[in-house]
């Protein structure tokens, strides 16, 4: 491990990451049909699993209760959050970097990377393509460089906010960067981010050695693992975790990710507000050991035991996948996805149909517009959402938490996903999406119990369409 003694921890920092206690659940006994059902229904009672529950998930190789698993994972994903699916992109702002991540592009080693950093004038630029669009939702994606300190994050969050477009506008920015002191998280706070995003990328000791030279920053393992305590006691009470898979065994992962939240929860009584879990993709200047490579159905059972181990996290599935792979796993749990996503520097502007190897950190497996993604998620029943209202009306961290656990949050969300998606379909969407949309928009109405809510969103829905009002929220 690196030793840099300028770099400050948490109060009481530990590695909780017990190597030896996740092997040994990983090498116990294969739990039998009835010990799986009574796990499914603990976690369809809304319960957190713990992490030897979680194991008994990991364990089961039954065809039959994986697909029970499955099931459940679905059912658990509608209880939930309902039929609606969060929306937003990724806006790349510089790719300088002083870490050497074997699986990264960016990394400081590879002299094919066609260094930038975005100036204010071309963040906005940026902006303006994403809002022309319709976007509201950004996350903001730096390299770990001096020049990308806890300042320079805090002012381009706020550039991005001072953006306006016609009706657009970029109503929550989250923020995909290194780990920060306490000091700096509270300055990013204060500039208005959502969810503070630190992928782990993996929780085995030895593996995150090899791929993260001790001679950088990134090498210290516990400075990292300690990235999302530090927000807390900043003040940041919305962040998020995630594993990039392929990088070591994928149960031992998973196990690692629960006990991350558990962890959270513990300590600070606030799990995270979402998990990622995205897979290696191929990448100019990278080549990969294939050993842990994640395959497709492993990949399904990953996000169908995250759903069911913790069930009111976010779980967010990119645009590394295909557009049929991802049609396939939303039902698995899902919550968020970007789309329309372009990840070279200055791509939403500069790069036009094809990807640009050379300037991006992975290649993407789905680049279709977010108009086309949106109308095949309406057309599947799925109803796309731009909302921000929680994080905006303080239904965030422990309050989030309160709302969510008695199911508020599905009866808040169904309407203002709605809002959101008719501010789509007036502003933006093409003639076809339109008639989709519409469509699916009366459906869910008449799903809706009669009551004031009811009559509220119907005349909103209205006032959107005919008067102009915009951001419009319960």
């Amino acid at each position: 491990m690196c030793a840099l003694p300028s770099l400050k921890l948490s109060d009481r920092a530990v590695d909780f990451i017990d190597e030896d206690y996740l092997h040994g659940l990983l090498a116990g006994k294969k739990p039998d049909a009835s010990r799986i059902r009574e796990i499914i229904a603990k976690s369809l009672a809304k319960q957190a699993l713990s992490l030897e529950e979680t194991a008994s998930l990991v364990l089961t190789e039954d065809p039959e209760l994986v697909q029970e698993i499955f099931a459940a994972a679905r059912q658990l994903k509608e209880n939930v959050y309902g039929n609606r699916i969060v929306l937003f992109a990724p806006l790349y702002i510089g790719n300088d970097c002083i870490n050497d991540c074997t699986y990264c592009a960016f990394k400081r080693s590879n002299f094919q990377a066609v260094r930038r950093t975005l100036a204010p004038e071309e963040i906005r630029q940026q902006v303006v393509a994403l809002e022309d669009k319709g976007h509201k939702r950004l996350i903001l994606v730096f390299g770990e460089h001096p020049k990308y300190d806890a300042d320079f994050i805090a002012e381009t969050v706020r550039n991005v906010y001072s953006v306006h477009s016609g009706h657009g506008e970029i109503r929550r920015v989250n923020i995909n960067a290194a780990p920060l002191d306490i000091e700096g998280y509270k300055k990013v706070k204060e500039a208005g981010i959502g969810t503070y995003q630190i992928f782990m990328e993996t929780y085995h000791h030895d593996t995150y050695s090899m791929m993260h030279p001790g001679d950088t920053r990134k090498g210290n393992y516990l400075y990292r693992l300690d990235g999302l305590s530090r927000a807390f006691e900043a003040g940041c009470d919305d962040v998020g975790l995630g594993v990039l898979f392929g990088l070591y065994d994928w149960r031992f992962e998973v196990l690692g990710m629960v006990r991350h939240a558990l962890y959270l929860q513990e300590r600070y009584n606030v799990g995270p507000h979402t998990l990622s879990f995205p897979r290696l993709r191929p990448a100019q200047g990278v080549e990969f050991d294939e050993r842990y490579f994640v395959n497709d159905e492993e990949f399904k059972r990953v996000i169908a035991i995250l759903r069911l181990a913790v069930p009111y996290t976010g779980l967010i599935l990119t645009a590394r996948e295909n557009p049929e792979l991802r049609r396939e796993l939303m039902s698995f749990g899902v919550s968020q996805i970007d789309a329309g996503s372009r990840i070279e520097i200055g791509g939403y502007t500069e790069a036009g149909d094809a990807q640009v190897m050379e300037r991006e950190q992975f290649c993407l497996g789905d680049i279709r517009s977010l108009d086309d993604v949106m109308r095949e998620l309406m057309a599947d029943g799925y109803v796309p959402s731009f909302c921000t209202s929680c994080y905006r009306s303080g239904r965030t961290g422990e309050h989030f938490m309160e709302f969510s656990i008695p199911g508020f949050i599905k009866r808040y969300c169904t309407p203002n996903a709605l809002l959101t998606l008719q501010e789509y379909l007036v502003d933006y969407a093409s003639k076809e999406t339109r008639a989709v949309g519409e469509k699916l928009i009366a459906a869910e109405i008449a799903n809706m119990e009669e009551g004031e809510m009811k009559s509220r969103t119907l005349q909103q829905l209205q006032d959107i369409k005919e008067r102009e009002v915009r951001d419009i929220y319960f």
